[in-house]
Order: C-alpha cells, then structure tokens, then sequence
C-alpha cells in the first residue's frame, strides 16, 4: 500500500480526535511522530523499530500518553442486574494504536498456514471453553441480553478495542516470541502476557484474557490469517456481551 494511503488511517484519527476535542496539541504531535515512526518501517533498523513500536503502542493502548480523552458515546446504563453500569467510549489513543498498526499490515505479504485444521479446533475450543471458564470462577454470570448500543458497541469493539490488542499482541509481539522461543513457547508466553496486562481488571479476569489469548494466538498461529484471530476475539467479547454479566459480575 502507498504510504500517502497509510497515512490516512492515523491522520483521520487524529483530526476527528482533536475536532470533537479529545486529543489537545500535545498528544497530537505525539501520535503524529508514532504514525511517522510505525510507517517508517523499511527505513529504519528491525529490531528498533520492532522495540520502539511495542513500547509506545502498549503506552497508547493503555492510556499512559496525556491528552487524549475518550469520546462518551452512551449516557451509563446497567446491561446486567449484576453488574455494575456501562457506558460506551471511544478511546482515541488505542483507535490510534489499532488504525496505524493495521495501516502497517496490510502492507505486509501473506503468511503460510501450516494447519487449518488445528485453527479452526482452535476457533470452536476457544468459544466454547472462554465462556465457560469465565462462568465457573464467577467473574460473570448467566444474562442473555440484545442491548440497543449493539451496532455501536460492536463498531467500537473492533476498531478501538480488539483491532489494536491484535495487531499488537499477535501481529507485533507473537511473531518475534515465536522466532526466538518457537512455536509453543512464544504463542504461550504472548498469551501469558496478554493476560497481565489485564490485571488492573482483576486477576480473575486476567485468567481468563490469558486463556482467550491461548486462544486467539494459536487460531493465528496455525492458520497464518490475523484476520481470523481478530474475528475470534471480536466473537470472544460479543458472546460476553450477549450471553454473559457485562462488563463483570459485582463483587
């Protein structure tokens, strides 16, 4: 893809961030030198820019760069009696994060998939065995549900939230552990850290974002598509959504 068209994936968030005021000066400076740096990929040394590029999209994803400010797109409602109220945000910074990322990697060559059939095992144990686990500790509960913010929460799901953990978790950092570590060891060792950066949450949950990330690394690692671990995990949070206490079950 042509860098001026990759470029309109991050420049778009930006200027609708900071015209519906929720990127200030600063952090728009700031994610303009991360675009510049992530799209600058042929240009720079491997190993730094892979470094570099880790580091501030985890920064960005987990809002650690001031300035940004999400955009609250639902007034609090309660989705589940036994969970706490949820309202709908757009975080700019991990929009930031998965639209600049995903500019990067559509420019890249297709990979090898050494076994469909173990991805699609994957695919089906993943549904079936992430809900069941959140369900036996107790973080969530029994509650099917159709909200009415459905089409926005799912908008704001793929784009905001499970386009830039992806691109980052299994696009980024899966690759590199699975060259270093190989296959086992670095698709373990991506789900176990997937799963604590999810401790701010609770360790419950983390358990659980580790076991879904199992999940979603190896439905990419033997199918070669991260297409499919997008979509799984997009699959992953709607059934949360649909089936389960949302966001969490009260303590």
């Amino acid at each position: 893809m042509p860098l001026h068209l990759q470029l309109l994936f991050p420049l778009v968030v930006l200027a609708l961030g900071q015209g519906l005021g929720g990127v200030e000066v600063g952090a728009l400076l700031a994610g303009v030198v991360f675009s510049g740096w992530v799209l600058a990929e042929h240009h720079l040394p491997p190993r730094v820019w892979l470094t570099v590029t880790l580091l501030s999209s985890i920064a960005l994803a987990a809002h650690l760069v001031p300035g940004f400010s999400p955009l609250v797109l639902a007034d609090p409602q309660q989705l589940s009696p036994d969970a706490p109220s949820y309202s709908l945000r757009l975080s700019w910074d991990k929009l930031l994060v998965g639209m600049t990322l995903l500019a990067c990697w559509l420019g890249r060559p297709a990979l090898p998939a050494p076994a469909p059939q173990r991805a699609a095992l994957a695919v089906l144990a993943t549904l079936l065995l992430v809900p069941a686990v959140a369900v036996a500790i107790g973080l969530v509960g029994w509650q099917p549900k159709w909200p009415q913010m459905i089409w926005e929460w799912l908008a704001v799901t793929l784009l905001a939230t499970v386009l830039a953990e992806e691109l980052v978790f299994r696009g980024l950092l899966q690759p590199m552990l699975v060259s270093w570590l190989g296959g086992r060891n670095g698709v373990l060792l991506t789900a176990a850290i997937f799963g604590a950066v999810h401790l701010p949450f609770s360790p419950l949950f983390a358990l659980v974002a580790a076991v879904a990330g199992l999940g979603y690394g190896l439905a990419f690692h033997y199918s070669g598509r991260l297409s499919l671990a997008i979509a799984l995990h997009l699959a992953v949070n709607l059934c949360h959504l649909l089936l389960l206490s949302y966001p969490l079950r009260l303590a």
